[in-house]
């Protein structure tokens, strides 16, 4: 089977280069090949289902820049689809003095970022936004919210087929064959020949592509996030997102309370060292 593009990965990212592809493009031949059954398997729906609104990035900066225009888009993407999603809110909460100016910084940013609506909190004026939290100054972020990105992606991937686009799940892709003008896809079942390839492979990009032969000077280093989910009786004590402030010395945002779309509470991610990449 003769392609223009393969995107190789069905997770959000893989389905919306292929949607965005066809929709730019009518007329191309577009395949998506998905090693797992369903697609969305792994990072799209093992996350916190958080919508970011832009306050952590450097004004300017090329995350900064995606980010804003992202949320943009999926807001009013939701909408035009109908996909649930709640624009809810979210504290940033300093515990420590040491925390204060990183607090200062983070509104900023926010500031910087066109995130106008922000808000600096005392100590007693987080119980307004959050009863049973606590802290000596906290940052209220209006424009946060929840979606399930799993459900994201599937509707992407209908608006994909609608347009042409065919998808492979059950297609795990075992080498890249260089033919010229074109590259062979390879799968254990059929051969995929396209004009270009598109590497969406979430946690195994970097294995995928080392099957271009080319050397390659990064790896993924799996990390496990675990969460708790709050006692039904209990979600009533969160009323939106509650978020620390970030470590600047590890790359995450830290353990936070999170209200999912589906109604639940979770608290996590925390990062573990995983000896498997999908060690969930």
């Amino acid at each position: 089977m003769q392609y223009h593009f393969v995107i190789i990965g069905g997770g959000i990212v893989g389905m919306a280069t292929a949607w965005k592809l066809a929709l730019k493009n009518p007329g191309l031949r577009i395949a998506v090949l998905e090693k797992e059954s369903v697609l969305a398997s792994h990072q799209t729906g093992h996350n916190s289902g958080v919508i970011h609104s832009g306050i952590y990035y450097t004004p300017g900066s090329l995350k900064a820049r995606n980010c804003i225009e992202g949320y943009r888009q999926l807001i009013s993407f939701c909408q035009e689809e109908n996909i649930p999603f709640k624009i809810c809110g979210k504290l940033i909460v300093a515990t420590t003095q040491k925390q204060i100016p990183l607090l200062e910084e983070l509104y900023r940013k926010g500031i910087a970022n066109g995130l106008n609506q922000i808000k600096r909190l005392s100590s007693s004026e987080i119980k307004d936004y959050e009863p049973h939290a606590a802290g000596l100054a906290a940052l209220w972020v209006p424009y946060t919210g929840i979606v399930d990105y799993a459900t994201v992606a599937e509707k992407i991937a209908q608006k994909f087929r609608e347009l042409g686009g065919e998808i492979f799940p059950g297609s795990k892709v075992i080498a890249l064959k260089d033919k010229g003008d074109f590259t062979e896809v390879i799968t254990p079942e059929k051969t995929y020949l396209t004009k270009f390839y598109i590497n969406t492979a979430g946690l195994y990009s970097d294995r995928i592509a080392l099957l271009t032969g080319k050397q390659l000077s990064v790896r993924i280093i799996p990390f496990r996030g675990e969460y708790y989910t709050l006692r039904e009786n209990r979600t009533w004590m969160v009323k939106n997102l509650i978020y620390p402030v970030p470590d600047p010395e590890f790359p995450f945002l830290g353990v936070h309370f999170t209200r999912t779309i589906k109604g639940t509470v979770e608290a996590g991610p925390n990062a573990v060292f995983a000896f498997r990449r999908e060690g969930y």
